[in-house]
């Protein structure tokens, strides 16, 4: 059995492939957030089946700590001059503020009292300004030590030309403080520009004990290795991620938007838009020819990380966003969450305010139980904070919850609004792949609202997730500096040598013989602030291949902000960062073929559902399962599943494909 396990804020999902048949298993489990790994464990339990081969895992243990803010004990090593570089940081000013006068600075990741500086000094070629200072790094190991401070970044200025400083730090820490959990710039972020190299390394350091402990207890409680997902789309051996944790930061987003291209590909879509809808949030993708959209501009919460992440868009609308009434009077849904404890009023739990799914249960759009039966539901608790709701509203119970739907799935295009018009494409061109298990719920709202052409809801869709962790290979990301406007063929030649070397060695120990390396660059033109990464080819670095990359470079500027300069030479292409992704190719699970229908269908199951305001009637219910290939669903109905529900519109079908993907569209509307 090969098992993905992916932790979610509400459930745990887990996914086996038999390796021997194909076959797939996939089942769900309630999140433990006090404890994941407890969650996790009785994942694995519940799939059950012969020896496991292997093993991996997509965990938010990472985000949760930066998103609630739980960072503390954590100091900064900088360069003599430079202890304020995190209260400088960056004078752009944050959408939705206007402008400086009435923005206030978060509080800074490390207090200024907790940065201490070290002399010497590199310039930005790496050579040696001034001599390291080891009496004052010995002085500030012992200060961290006997403040009790046990993670520590060290960022020195220019350690991506050269490292030696940085090292010649973590010799003096390991001797003076060998208790401290530490992170080096040079080793986290190997790129210029000193505030986010600061800021993602310190991050780094701050998750570094957490996620230490969270892969011991795995380790010990599970007996065998397992991988975790990354966050720009590859995996790493779980032995090998306690010293790049950071990497983990968009876990199980990540693996979502990777599983939903796969299902999207072999259903003849390469290109889509991916909506994760879990319990706590919804997390956007967009996928071109079969590829996720990678930035190294994320941030997590309000730090920015430059490490290479797909570019996901995450909003507080999930099933337990909860919904309450702003000073105004007005209806609000989120982000605050009910979570999985103690979830939403209808788990009967002890939940006090109503959520999302306390209004799908209202009005009858998700069964009275979840997962098959067992997570049984109180529709009554749920209608008894609605209408307590809508009194305070003045509106019919009706209403309200749909009010309360209306705005989630107003959240949710706000948010493929930034990751489509944002960057300049047509949200009318993509498909929608929805999965999670609140994804397929506002489907057809989000067909009318965007006027996307279609939706496809893949089998399972509460564990696309989980899926996702099982088509990923090993990848590992690899950056130099390198800013000039007339690059040296050698001076290529040797960094993209150095770092493919690196790639290959730690492919090598994750057991692969036959890695791949895959070139990039980020070039701007002289002049601008920020750069486009663009794919570069194999080969030698010469006039030709360089010619080749600055060509890619104005096709892809040009794409990305309607211009370019190719031929106008007063515009010089500035050479900013080269890149290696060391992949080591994994065999990724076969999705199964549904038979078309052999005999004529059971009679649907009923059940009184609401699609309008104050509109009841008796709605059919189909079982997914009972669906063939070719079967065409037209609405209202509601098509239920283990894992997740998908209401039916009036005016809208859905039809089952050969992999057994509902395809949903309006009536009328072209395929």
């Amino acid at each position: 059995m090969r098992i993905g396990v992916d932790t979610g804020g509400t459930f745990t999902d887990v996914v086996a492939v038999d390796e021997r048949t194909g076959e797939i298993f996939t089942t769900k489990t309630p999140s433990t957030p006090a404890n994941p790994a407890d969650g996790f464990m009785a994942g694995i339990e519940k799939v059950g089946g012969g020896p496991v081969t292997g093993l991996v895992h997509g965990t938010t243990v990472a985000t949760n700590q930066l998103l609630e803010d739980r960072i503390a004990d954590l100091g900064l090593v900088t360069t003599e001059g430079f202890e304020f570089i995190l209260e400088i940081a960056r004078q752009s000013v944050p959408d939705g503020y206007g402008n400086s006068y009435f923005w206030v600075k978060p509080p800074r990741i490390v207090p200024v009292h907790r940065v201490k500086t070290v002399g010497g000094r590199l310039d930005h070629l790496g050579e040696e300004v001034r001599p390291f200072d080891e009496e004052g790094a010995t002085l500030a190991a012992r200060w961290f030590r006997e403040q009790g401070i046990t993670a520590i970044g060290v960022c020195f200025l220019h350690s991506y030309a050269n490292p030696a400083h940085e090292l010649r730090m973590r010799e003096v820490l390991e001797r003076e403080h060998p208790e401290a959990v530490v992170s080096l710039s040079s080793d986290v972020l190997r790129e210029y520009r000193e505030y986010e190299r600061s800021v993602t390394t310190l991050v780094d350091a701050a998750v570094k004990p957490t996620m230490r402990r969270y892969i011991a207890n795995l380790s010990e409680r599970l007996g065998l290795p397992f991988s975790v997902m990354k966050s720009n789309g590859g995996v790493l051996s779980a032995a090998e991620v306690v010293h790049q944790p950071i990497t983990t930061v968009l876990s199980g987003p990540a693996a979502g938007a990777l599983g939903a291209a796969l299902i999207a590909s072999t259903a003849g879509q390469p290109s889509v838009i991916t909506l994760d809808g879990g319990g706590t949030s919804t997390d956007v993708a967009v996928v071109v020819e079969g590829e996720p959209s990678l930035t190294t501009e994320g941030s997590i919460g309000r730090y920015p990380c430059k490490i290479p992440m797909i570019d996901i868009v995450t909003v507080g609308a999930g099933g337990g966003s909860i919904a309450w009434i702003s000073p105004e009077g007005t209806l609000k849904v989120g982000p605050k969450s009910a979570g999985a404890d103690p979830g939403p009023l209808c788990y009967g739990k002890g939940g006090g305010d109503v959520t999302v799914t306390d209004a799908h249960v209202f009005l009858g759009r998700i069964p009275p139980h979840l997962l098959g039966g067992e997570i049984p539901l109180e529709r009554e608790a749920a209608r008894q904070g609605i209408e307590a709701l809508a009194g305070k509203l003045g509106l019919t119970p009706e209403r309200t919850a749909t009010g309360i739907l209306e705005i989630s799935a107003f959240n949710q295009c706000n948010a493929i609004r930034q990751i489509t018009v944002k960057r300049g494409l047509d949200v009318r061109d993509f498909p929608l792949v929805t999965f999670g298990g609140s994804g397929p719920l506002l489907a057809c709202r989000l067909i009318d609202i965007l006027g996307m052409p279609a939706v496809i809801v893949p089998p399972d869709p509460g564990n696309v997730s989980a899926f996702g962790l099982l088509t990923v290979d090993v990848k590992n990301d690899y950056v130099r500096t390198y800013v000039t406007r007339e690059p040296s063929a050698d001076v290529l030649a040797d960094v993209f040598a150095e770092l493919e070397e690196q790639a290959v060695r730690a492919l090598d120990r994750e057991g692969f013989t036959s890695p791949v390396c895959q070139r990039s660059a980020d070039l701007r033109y002289y002049g601008q602030a920020y750069e486009v990464r663009v794919p570069a080819p194999p080969g030698p670095p010469d006039g030709e291949w360089q010619a080749e990359v600055v060509a890619r470079f104005h096709e892809a500027h040009e794409k990305l902000y309607g211009y370019g300069y190719r031929d106008d030479p007063r515009h010089a292409v500035e050479w900013v960062n080269l890149r290696v992704s060391g992949i080591g190719p994994i065999t990724r699970p076969s999705i199964p073929v549904r038979p078309a229908r052999s005999e004529p269908p059971a009679e649907p199951g009923a059940r009184p559902v609401s699609f309008e305001d104050d509109g009841w009637a008796s709605c059919p219910i189909h079982p997914r399962a009972t669906l063939f290939a070719g079967d065409v669903i037209t609405g209202p109905a509601v098509i239920e599943e283990y894992g997740s529900t998908l209401p039916l519109h009036p005016g809208f079908t859905a039809e089952c494909d050969a992999h057994g993907n509902l395809i949903v569209r309006k009536e009328g509307t072209a395929q």
